[in-house]
């Protein structure tokens, strides 16, 4: 089995060849100095040139609040990109992964989203990830579409690291309590991920590291797993202000792994723990 993983330089992408390679499973990880994801003729003789089993999509725009003023950039990318991989994936019959996010959902109430409940994004980064899917699903059936929420891996920058940078710098930080979801360890996602492309299981999946809380809750944990006395200061998110729109329900169902014998990522705090530990290593 080959294995192609675009967005290689990000935190998905540099885990999952990791885990890959781990496994004694070929493959090669991409970035945008090997071709451009909007370009579909650099898209298709790459990746016709590689000749994959399996194309596993990490690249994305993820610049939330820079997606509200370009438009026309974060849908080339999100939508675009998708589709262009998609259409030779399907020329080539190649399974592909390609990762959406919570930010597809409203994210009213405080019900858990199940893989089919219905969308609404409320700002361009999360209507561009729905397009992305909808580019996806229209021209293959050999997908694995994953939602993600709250990432965070080795390799680049997260919320983790700038609380760790600004917790060290000041004594107190305010931070955002009305919004709840569950953080994603990249290296934990990438053994489901290598798990799933292995076989048939076709479909849309939710994949986050289990139990939920608050970005208040997650930076209390990072400060007290990192030994900070520094100060929260609980806000709201409109106290807080940002350019675009956030779901404050961002809970996700997992019966979708549970269905399809996948296991289900490890506590968001066992991960938090483990990952901390990495750095500091």
């Amino acid at each position: 089995m080959k294995v192609l993983v675009t967005g290689y330089n990000g935190q998905l992408g540099y885990d999952v060849v990791k885990e890959l390679t781990k496994r004694g499973i070929e493959s090669k990880g991409v970035d945008i100095d090997d071709f451009d994801i909007t370009d579909e003729k650099a898209v298709s003789d790459y990746i016709r040139d590689y000749n994959p089993d399996v194309v596993v999509h990490c690249s994305a725009y993820t610049a939330v609040d820079k997606a509200e003023d370009n438009i026309q950039v974060c849908r080339a990318v999100n939508v675009d990109g998708p589709r262009n991989i998609a259409k030779i994936c399907k020329e080539l019959d190649c399974k592909l992964v390609y990762f959406s996010t919570d930010y597809v959902f409203p994210g009213t109430g405080d019900e858990f989203y199940e893989v089919d409940s219905p969308t609404g994004p409320l700002g361009q980064y999360g209507i561009t990830k729905l397009d992305g899917e909808l580019a996806v699903t229209e021209q293959l059936e050999k997908y694995f579409i994953i939602r993600i929420s709250w990432v965070f891996g080795i390799n680049g920058n997260n919320f983790i690291k700038t609380m760790l940078r600004v917790g060290k710098e000041h004594d107190t930080v305010r931070v955002v309590d009305d919004q709840i979801g569950s953080p994603t360890y990249t290296a934990d996602l990438s053994k489901l991920v290598c798990d799933m492309l292995v076989t048939e299981k076709y479909g849309i999946y939710h994949a986050t590291n289990e139990g939920v809380c608050s970005w208040a809750d997650f930076t209390e944990e990072i400060f007290r797993l990192a030994g900070y006395d520094t100060k929260i200061t609980r806000v709201t998110t409109e106290e807080y202000g940002a350019r675009a729109p956030r779901p404050k329900n961002s809970r996700m169902s997992k019966k979708s792994l549970d269905d399809a014998g996948f296991s289900r990522l490890p506590d968001w705090k066992d991960a938090l723990r483990r990952y901390l530990e990495e750095l500091h290593n």
